[in-house]
């Protein structure tokens, strides 16, 4: 038993001496929170105010239109919706440019475009309450 020890020892540091040894970087650790979050580009590169409106309409821009200085997509934009200034009421979703309830909307039943074929209720097709 002690000389199957002692071989077993030795072959652990054969091997250790063999491998050189690589410091590898720590894994970026985040947050759940920050890993789904789409964070918004600097609010200075789409400022339309100090820039022409013409810079929303450049790749990777948050949206073509051009309200209170920022570059927004006003078909999605919940303070936006439709047109500049124009927020929907607390329960309501932007859905291509329309405040709508997701929880009670046929043509938008969960999520903007869902469509159901009867009845939408606490955003399922055909739930029974």
């Amino acid at each position: 038993m002690r000389e199957a020890t002692i071989i077993l020892m030795a072959l652990a540091l054969a091997l250790a001496a063999a491998a050189p040894l690589q410091a590898a970087p720590p894994p970026l650790r985040r947050s759940r929170f920050l890993a789904n979050a789409n964070f918004a580009p600097p609010p200075s590169f789409y400022d339309c105010s100090k820039k022409p409106p013409s810079i929303c309409l450049q790749p990777g821009s948050p949206g073509a239109t051009c309200c209170k200085g920022a570059c927004v997509d006003t078909e999605h934009s919940f303070q936006h919706c439709g047109n500049c200034n124009r927020t929907c009421k607390y329960t309501q979703t932007c859905c291509q440019g329309k405040c709508v309830n997701t929880f009670t909307d046929e043509k938008n039943c969960g999520g903007c475009g869902v469509r159901c074929r009867t009845k939408c209720t606490n955003g399922y097709c055909d739930y029974a309450a």
